[in-house]
């Protein structure tokens, strides 16, 4: 078997950075699923990435594929062969059609019939010949949001395409990819080599560039080469690097030989708070800060340049000059916000709208007021405060710094609120009432940031969904599906016993007649539980045991989160199995048997020594596992009705339930009905997959 190296790699223009580790990523998935429905064996798969080249080596990639028998089924044998056995047209007509005669042709027999078949055997083609085409299918399928044209050719890509190399071996593949012909011939860096390099193998790609080109092509390679010289560099200025591992990603997709070059800024500017200073330095310019051993912010950034400078000074220089103007912006805006109250800002939210439907932005926190009240009373928070913190959570918008770094939003309102000598709590809340920002982010931990969190983030759902733009497909302009999951961690994580039914209640009847849809409460916990069923199978719940307590449609989700907790617990016992079956039994039979079932078991209509034994032990049971229950004690209540497996085992062996006596039958009824309803005060245990 012949194998070979294949090396693909489309040289362009800089590639967008945020975006260059994700289109790599597809590339090279799209190649290999390319060779694998090809049936292309091969060995390991390495991509390259940088700025100016997307590239796949391929290695021990087989040079044909393997020929393979094709069965080809024709006519039924019934109506293949007339009556006295000759061929029919439909027999004959496929034999042609197969190059062959009727007697080459084989019978297939199965179960569902019999028929004439073809074989043929069908010989692979050669990967040379596959491989244009894997290459532009993958090239199509890149997640690229608008493709350009470039000079007179048709060809569409993220960038214009100045080369490609398509090498198999140490040949070259013949083929056109996006209007430019394949060849052997790379690219350096731009700069630093910008002569062709001559590839002889594809092996020869990644230290090639890297020793002659000046490009290190490997893209998690160049990002720790990166890291480490940002730490090394921070470890000089006597202080700590911050890496933001996005922003690490981004400034490995802006250059191919990374350089650290330190700078400063003048001290002056740390009296802006630091947010604002670390804002502009990641965003604008694409620093990495500097921190001392407190994490308190250092007047020193480090940036990566993409050459190896003749003169450092002079290119520290420049950079200390382009940030010195930004530094400024912001404590401008620092100096000129302070002059006004926070709470000034109230009245001017009237003229911002949040949603044409559901009015302005001041409007919004007006209503956002009323519920996180109402949430901050049930937490035992200071219900005035949590009003006030809602009233204030918008008021930023409208500063300078907020209105020139909008993610700094909330967190100036802190500053501003602290400024204003609001209360402590207050301020904290209009940062934490945007947590969590996004997966995996810290939770609000005041009483009062929790009220309002979840006030904002449940009135937005209730709202939008209430005007009938819940989201649709992959379409979610108000970020609705993160707003559920937010609220849902929130309290969750905080163990917050809060009625979720009740507060999205709350929360319609705030909007008023804004709301076209009604009753809405329903379809937004809908929403946010399937919300809570992807949070769970992150968490590797399995999807059963989920099930299991959402029949139940506990209202509190915390309340949720304990009885999930108690039957995967339950799950683990040797007696879950058969209990899980006998629930399962019991609740076919309640069906089955209809009307009413209720009232109090008739110790005189306990014939059977098995149905006495049930009883007496449920009974016992009932008034153990009571206290448990009022203390949300899921799974010692659980573990306590494990111990009816023996009684219920023996009741099925040795009973039967619909016995002819009507009233036998009803008190057996009864207490099996008993049976399930302690089990129901957990979840319903009989959708367990035993």
């Amino acid at each position: 078997m012949t194998m070979r190296d294949l090396l693909v790699e489309i040289g362009t223009e800089e590639l967008p950075p945020k975006a260059l580790k994700k289109l790599s990523a597809a590339f090279t998935q799209g190649i290999v699923e390319g060779l694998s429905k090809a049936g292309l064996q091969h060995a390991a798969v390495q991509a390259y990435a940088s700025p100016r080249r997307l590239a796949v080596l391929v290695s021990s990639l087989i040079v044909a594929q393997a020929d393979k028998e094709a069965v080809r089924r024709g006519p039924a044998l019934a109506s293949a062969f007339k009556d006295d056995g000759c061929a029919s047209p439909a027999a004959l007509g496929f034999a042609k059609s197969n190059g062959v005669k009727v007697e080459d042709l084989e019978k297939l027999e199965t179960s569902d019939g019999a028929w004439l078949v073809f074989h043929k055997m069908e010989k692979g083609q050669a990967t040379v010949a596959l491989i244009p085409g894997i290459v532009q299918s993958a090239l199509d399928a890149l997640p690229i949001p608008k493709r350009m044209r470039w000079g007179n050719l048709s060809a569409q890509f993220v960038r214009p395409v100045h080369w490609v190399v398509l090498l198999f071996g140490d040949a070259v593949i013949d083929a056109e990819i996006l209007g430019v012909r394949a060849g052997r011939e790379t690219r350096g860096h731009r700069f630093l080599h910008p002569a062709k390099l001559y590839l002889g193998e594809p092996a020869a790609y990644a230290p090639l560039l890297e020793t002659e080109g000046h490009v290190v092509a490997d893209f998690a390679k160049r990002r720790e080469a990166v890291r480490g010289q940002v730490l090394e560099a921070a470890a000089q200025l006597k202080g700590t690097a911050v890496i933001d591992e996005a922003l690490l990603d981004e400034v490995t997709g802006m250059v191919e030989w990374p350089s650290a070059v330190t700078g400063n800024f003048e001290a002056r500017f740390l009296s802006v708070p630091s947010e604002a200073l670390i804002s502009t330095m990641k965003a604008n310019q694409k620093y990495f800060h500097v921190v001392d051993a407190h994490g308190k912010l250092l007047p020193h950034f480090i940036t990566i340049a993409n050459i190896e400078s003749r003169d450092v000074n002079a290119v520290r220089a420049g950079n200390e000059r382009v940030v010195r103007p930004r530094l400024t912006d912001a404590a401008f805006f620092w100096d000129q916000d302070r002059k006004k109250k926070l709470a000034d800002h109230l009245t001017g939210l009237k003229s911002v709208v949040f949603q044409n439907k559901l009015g302005s932005v001041h409007d919004k926190v007006e209503r956002v007021a009323k519920l996180a009240g109402h949430i901050g009373a049930a937490l035992g928070a200071n219900a005035v405060q949590c009003e006030r913190a809602a009233l204030l959570s918008k008021c930023d918008l409208l500063t300078h710094m907020v209105g020139e770094f909008p993610e700094l939003q909330g967190i100036m309102g802190r500053y501003y609120a602290q400024h204003d000598g609001e209360a402590a709590d207050v301020a904290q809340a209009l940062d934490e009432q945007y947590m969590p920002r996004f997966a995996g982010d810290a939770l609000p931990i005041s009483k009062v940031g929790q009220a309002v969190a979840l006030a904002d983030k449940l009135d937005t759902l209730v709202g939008i969904f209430g005007i009938g733009q819940a989201p649709t497909g992959d379409k979610d302009p108000f970020a609705l599906r993160r707003a559920a999951l937010g609220a849902l961690r929130i309290i969750i994580e905080q163990r917050l016993d809060l009625d979720l039914v009740n507060l999205l209640e709350s929360a319609q009847a705030n909007c008023g007649d804004k709301l076209s849809v009604k009753n809405i409460a329903a379809p937004v916990y809908d929403f946010m539980i399937e919300r809570l069923r992807a949070y769970y199978a992150d968490a590797g719940v399995h999807p059963d045991e989920f099930e299991a307590v959402l029949a139940q449609r506990p209202a509190q989700p915390y309340d949720f989160d304990r009885r999930l907790r108690a039957v995967t617990a339950f799950r683990k016992l040797p007696e879950a199995a058969s209990l899980s079956a006998a629930n399962k039994r019991i609740s076919n039979i309640l069906k089955q048997a209809g009307g009413d079932i209720s009232g109090s078991v008739n110790r005189a209509l306990l014939k059977d020594d098995a149905e006495r034994t049930l009883a007496d032990t449920l009974a016992a049971l009932s008034e153990q596992v009571l206290p448990l229950f009022n203390a949300r004690d899921y799974t010692g209540a659980l573990q306590k009705l494990a111990t009816l497996r023996a009684s219920v085992d023996t009741f099925f062996d040795k009973v039967m339930v619909m016995a002819d006596d009507p009233a036998l039958r009803n008190n057996r009824l009864v207490l099996l009905s008993q049976l399930r309803a302690l089990f129901l005060r957990v979840a319903d245990v009989s959708r367990l997959q035993t």
